[in-house]
């Protein structure tokens, strides 16, 4: 099993540099063992104006049986197909990317501290691989490097050299060439790519696999066209790992859409310790929820949007009544999801019941076509968490995109805030509220909404109504006029026919 990374230089800045990088003496030849045999690191060459570093794995056939999962427990197909007499010592696989990560651990993450401006800058790089498996043909492999900023050669090597007709194997002699890639960016793209190709791993994959697959594709897997493939693959295609892992390659996506840090979107609810964050019995949290499956109930609602839904307690309400045929949650926080799924039991969960209700990760700053279609959507204490800035952009995804015909939108009063007692006068009641509004100010913001959208808006008071202060949360519940539900129909038949076709 070979690989070899080269790169060009000059008398400013030698090729040789090279082994500063990698941490390994261009003149010597070094030796390390791993768990399933022993790892060579040698340079062919090594000048001012060409340098090759050679890694060769020599694999133990014995010991790969021994410590890897063997037949009858999720081996690889070869292995499971004659464990002694196959390809593992040979094409690049798992063995090779945990070899490369094993002997090249400083290069990969970027340390160098004889050199580290090279580390940083961009290298004439050249990366050549003559044995590698590639379920998917030359076409994948170009899929899978082309975006990342390589030059691409895969060779597809012929079953047997005598017998053309035989036609060509599933394995690839790569070539990839790149002006604009670090060494640690090749070496983490070749740690990934390597087994996804392969399409099988040499071990058991544990849940701390999806870290790895997060830290190794940092800048670069969250925006690669081929994501799923190679979360689903890198993860031998173990499903709850793969769900997980693109949950949180999408709040990666969103966080720097956003410019912000992943922690600060992903704050809906405090770290998980294990104990449950039940919510505390709030006579007004109940009355809320009241309010809002009364108005839908009211506008024959069957099919509800709950977005924003946090730890899931309106989803809930709406399961327990059965004219709520399908019910979608949708939150930022993958916290708050995966406490709203335990707590709503959805892996214990009858199939006809779990067949109403889906939890999906989303920004409601961002149109997304997987809410159009549906009767109403539940804006419940949302709006106040956002920046007013982003307003506007919430408004149009839901009013303006999504256009369900009912949409039902709560937030709290905060003339009521006096009336707290508990609560420090000039302080909202929830630290991450960015803002709250007077009746006047929340009446203005609901009209101008259903006048710029077609919608017609009704206010009503949620809890105890005081004669000064009004209620201590305010309810909007917008219908769409007529005339406008009427093109709504038409949109939404027009869109189902098309997705049918």
């Amino acid at each position: 099993m070979f690989l070899t990374i080269s790169t060009r230089g000059d008398a400013a800045h030698p090729a040789t540099d090279l082994g500063y990088l990698l941490h390994k003496h261009p003149g010597k030849a070094q030796t390390f063992s791993t768990s399933h045999g022993t790892a060579h690191v040698f340079y062919p060459q090594a000048d001012d104006a060409v340098c090759t570093a050679a890694l060769l794995l020599e694999v133990d056939a014995v010991a790969l049986v021994r410590k890897g999962k063997g037949r009858g427990r999720g081996g690889t197909p070869d292995a499971a197909l004659a464990q002694y007499v196959n390809d593992r010592p040979y094409a690049a696989s798992s063995l090779l990317a945990v070899a490369l990560s094993g002997v090249f651990s400083s290069a990969l993450r970027g340390v160098c501290a004889a050199r580290p401006e090279r580390a940083a800058a961009p290298l004439p790089l050249r990366v050549e691989v003559p044995a590698l498996p590639a379920r998917g043909g030359p076409d994948l492999v170009r899929k899978l490097f082309e975006p990342l900023g390589w030059t691409v050669s895969a060779e597809p090597v012929a079953l047997d050299a005598e017998f053309p007709e035989w036609g060509d194997s599933r394995y690839v002699r790569l070539a990839l060439e790149s002006e604009a890639l670090t060494l640690a960016e090749a070496l983490r793209h070749l740690y990934v790519l390597l087994p996804v190709l392969d399409d099988a791993k040499h071990y058991w994959v544990a849940p701390d696999e999806v870290d790895k697959l997060l830290r190794a594709g940092e800048g670069w897997l969250p925006t690669h066209p081929e994501q799923k493939l190679i979360t689903s693959r890198y993860l031998s295609r173990r499903w709850s790992l793969t769900r997980q892992a693109m949950e949180r390659l999408e709040l990666v996506w969103l966080a720097e859409a956003d410019d912000s840090e992943v922690e600060t979107i992903d704050n809906a609810v405090p770290e998980d310790t294990g104990a449950e964050t039940e919510e505390k019995p709030a006579p007004l949290a109940v009355l809320r929820r009241e309010a809002i499956l009364a108005a839908l109930r009211e506008a024959g609602a069957a099919r509800v949007l709950d977005l924003g839904c946090g730890q899931g307690e309106l989803v809930r309400e709406l399961l327990r009544d059965t004219r709520f045929t399908e019910i979608l949650g949708v939150d930022v926080s993958v916290r708050a999801l995966a406490i709203a799924s335990r707590r709503l039991g959805l892996d214990r969960m009858g199939e006809r019941q779990a067949a109403r209700v889906r939890l999906v990760q989303g920004s409601l700053a961002y149109t997304d076509r997987r809410l159009k279609g549906y009767d109403a959507a539940v804006l419940s204490e949302v709006i106040e968490h956002l920046d007013l800035p982003r307003l506007p952009a919430l408004e149009y995804a839901v009013f303006g995109h999504a256009r369900p015909r009912t949409v039902v939108v709560t937030t709290p009063n905060v003339e009521y805030n006096v009336r707290w007692e508990t609560l420090p006068a000039g302080h909202a009641r929830h630290g991450d509220h960015r803002f709250e509004w007077t009746r006047e100010e929340f009446c203005a913001w609901a009209a101008a909404v259903a006048g710029r959208h077609g919608y017609e808006v009704r206010l009503v008071p949620v809890g105890p109504v005081d004669p000064e202060v009004g209620p201590p949360t305010q309810m909007a519940v917008f219908h769409l006029g007529t005339e406008n539900a009427g093109t709504a129909r038409k949109t939404d038949g027009a869109q189902k026919e098309a997705e049918a076709a």
